[in-house]
């Protein structure tokens, strides 16, 4: 049992939200594409999902807040990426492209 103590550290959980939120930001500024942009805001979501799970679990573990609004902000994710996606494919049809640089104006 040499490896628990990693484990029972918060600031490791910390860091990898942090480097989850930072590489979703990353990705929404510098990504073209409609679906990688999508990604990328999966990416930030799921960074401040973990934070509030580590949170939740290190500071105050008899309460299940954490917890519940990880599994609220997972149903948004869900929701935001059907919607998203129907969107997208609506503009690949329309457009022939999913460029969000050449997506000015969606009136023609």
């Amino acid at each position: 049992m040499t490896g628990m103590g990693l484990y029972n550290n918060l600031n490791i959980y910390l860091f990898v939200g942090l480097a989850l939120l930072a590489c979703g930001i990353l990705g929404v500024i510098y990504r073209r594409t409609l679906v990688s942009m999508l990604i990328s805001i999966e990416l930030i979501m799921n960074g401040a999902g973990l934070n509030l799970v580590a949170f939740n679990r290190f500071v105050a573990p008899e309460n299940a807040y954490g917890m519940a609004f990880t599994l609220f902000i997972m149903g948004i994710a869900a929701a935001e990426a059907a919607i998203a996606l129907a969107i997208i494919i609506l503009i690949l049809r329309r457009y022939r492209h999913v460029e969000g640089a050449k997506l000015k104006e969606m009136k023609d």
